[in-house]
């Protein structure tokens, strides 16, 4: 037996009694009322999946007015309902014209019992088609909320940071291509996202693709799509990021790891807005705003012919530079209390204080990892703390001073680690010439840096 709420209207007492005997045995809840006057305050009316409306109630009236009166009454309280309506073999007209009010479908009299029973079946199911998009809507706005959720905050109050969420608020209401530039651990991430939630596509999906951690031959099925069977592993079709972030915002992290190969591909994506998944020829438009990031010097690497100049003109329309923490005067005491305070709540330990001594310890040391070592500092002060207050020897920090063989590396991952620091702070970040000069590749590289925790 089928769950639909059935609701008959009509002022025949035979007319419902027939209806009501003929559907109870097929659906579970049939309903009837004989006065359509009681459809102003019938209980649950937005419960009811059908309602078999007549289209004359009046005697002697058979202009078909008063169902088209209720049919657009309920649909005011209730648009979601599938309206059949009953008329008479002569005024097909009516129910045509009942179709265009909203009606789903109409049944003649007498009728015939099959042919009503086909009607009301093919009703539900537009019905229960319709509650199922709505619920899909629904769990996409859901999803769409859960993918943007993000705990993180934009936390200061120096000049250096206002200037910054100025500009982006300017540039945040167009869909210019955006490249988000700093050092590593400035929050050039929490810079996209304020873009994306002070953007019209707001209510649409933030994507965000590390693009150092993407292998050049799955570099065109991560960001473009395949379809099953293009390669070896590709068992089902797969929308890439570009296809996921229609609507939205796509922030591509790390575009100076990208090779001169899957620059060209990326290249002509921006360029026309349009995808070709792996396997296919069918070309598919998406409508993205694009953001992009790099801890790197991208003119220098135009220069070393590493970067494609046309792929950094279409990036690059406005340019965003994050401010290493060390220029954002007063926002290291800012950004600590905010730390402790998380982290304090964390661990268990709410009632723990920085003084005056730390606190200048903090205020002077150079936070070479900027935002990121900062938070990395406060959280391992906490989990290491024993009293109520934290002191300067609470916090170790990372000093720049020649090291002996007794106070230097002991691993072989802590003096790679020396080695590819020294390397990038001689290229100025350019992770590829960095690469080339430790004799090993970007993946590599990247992945020795993520190993490491950097």
């Amino acid at each position: 037996m089928t769950e639909a709420k059935i609701l008959v209207v009509d002022d025949t007492k035979s007319v419902l009694s027939a209806l009501e005997i003929l559907l109870q045995f097929e659906y579970k809840s049939v309903q009837t009322i004989s006065n359509p006057n009681l459809l102003s305050s019938f209980p649950n009316l937005v419960e009811i999946d059908i309602i078999l409306l007549d289209m004359n109630f009046s005697a002697g009236v058979n202009t078909g007015n008063e169902g088209l009166y209720w049919l657009r009454e309920i649909k005011k309280k209730a648009p979601h309902i599938s309206v059949i309506m009953m008329t008479a073999y002569g005024a097909i007209e009516l129910a045509v014209e009942a179709l265009k009010e909203g009606a789903t479908d109409f049944v003649l009299k007498p009728w015939n019992n099959e042919r009503l029973l086909a009607t009301v079946k093919s009703a539900y199911e537009l019905r229960k088609s319709q509650k199922e998009v709505q619920h899909l809507k629904q769990k996409e706005s859901n999803l769409k909320q859960v993918i943007n959720q993000n705990k993180n905050y934009i936390i200061g109050n120096s000049k250096a940071l206002n200037s910054v969420l100025s500009l982006v608020q300017k540039v945040a209401k167009t869909d210019v291509n955006i490249l988000v530039t700093g050092e590593n651990g400035t929050g050039k991430e929490l810079i996209a996202r304020e873009l994306h939630k002070s953007s019209a596509r707001n209510n649409e999906v933030f994507i965000s693709v590390d693009m150092g951690s993407i292998s050049e031959n799955l570099f065109e099925s991560e960001l473009f799509g395949h379809v099953k069977g293009s390669f070896t592993d590709a068992k089902e079709d797969r929308a890439g990021k570009f296809e996921a972030a229609n609507g939205g915002t796509l922030f591509l992290d790390e575009i100076g790891n990208l090779s001169l190969q899957m620059q060209a591909k990326l290249l002509s994506v921006i360029q026309n807005r349009v995808v070709v998944r792996v396997g296919s020829n069918k070309p598919i438009s998406v409508d993205i705003r694009l953001i992009c990031a790099t801890n790197g010097n991208l003119d220098q690497m135009v220069a070393d012919g590493l970067f494609r100049e046309d792929l950094l003109y279409r990036i690059n329309t406005i340019q965003i530079e994050v401010p290493a923490l060390r220029d954002r005067d007063g926002d290291v005491l800012i950004l600590s209390d905010f730390f402790l305070k998380k982290f304090a709540h964390k661990y268990g330990k709410s009632s723990l204080k920085i003084n005056q001594s730390a606190q200048e310890k903090l205020m002077e040391y150079a936070w070479p990892g900027n935002v990121r070592e900062l938070l990395h500092t406060i959280e391992r002060a906490v989990i290491l703390s024993e009293g109520n207050v934290l002191k300067p020897t609470d916090f170790l920090l990372e000093t720049k001073s020649s090291f002996s063989i007794e106070d230097g590396p002991k691993t072989l991952e802590e003096m790679e680690l020396i080695m590819i620091t020294k390397a990038l702070n001689e290229n100025e970040g350019n992770y590829s010439a960095a690469a080339d000069q430790l004799g090993i590749s970007r993946q590599t590289l990247y992945n020795k840096l993520k190993k490491s925790g950097k």
